[in-house]
């Protein structure tokens, strides 16, 4: 005995359900977000890796604490002689995330070790 196929007008039509929906996206998209968050964590690694974030891992700091009277470019002259103050007052203005170079006595500013 031989099986005959169903009529055309029979044909199952196949329905989703939005719930159904929401989970067929859901595994589309697993692929997708894995792959961004493999890429920002490898990614992330290869740069500290790459020598790009390895200097400052091993960076060490001296900490001063600024007198009365005294402003970044005295500060810079007195730690770094040999060097441009400006470049100095520009390393611990980014360093300590200063708005402006204008400091208070009493304030405690890391200075970078190289210096």
């Amino acid at each position: 005995m031989t099986a005959l196929p169903a009529p055309a007008s029979h044909a199952v039509r196949l329905r989703i359900t939005h719930r159904g929906r929401v989970v067929l996206a859901s595994l589309v998209s697993l692929p997708l977000v894995a792959g961004v968050v493999a890429l920002a964590l490898f990614g992330a690694n290869s740069a500290v890796a790459g020598g790009s974030g390895a200097s400052a891992a091993v960076e060490t700091f001296d900490y001063v604490t600024v007198q009365a009277g005294e402003t970044l470019w005295g500060l810079a002259e007195e730690i770094a002689p040999s060097a441009d103050p400006r470049d100095v007052i520009a390393d611990i203005v980014n360093l300590n995330q200063l708005p402006s170079a204008d400091v208070q006595p009493g304030q405690r500013l890391a200075v970078p070790g190289r210096y």
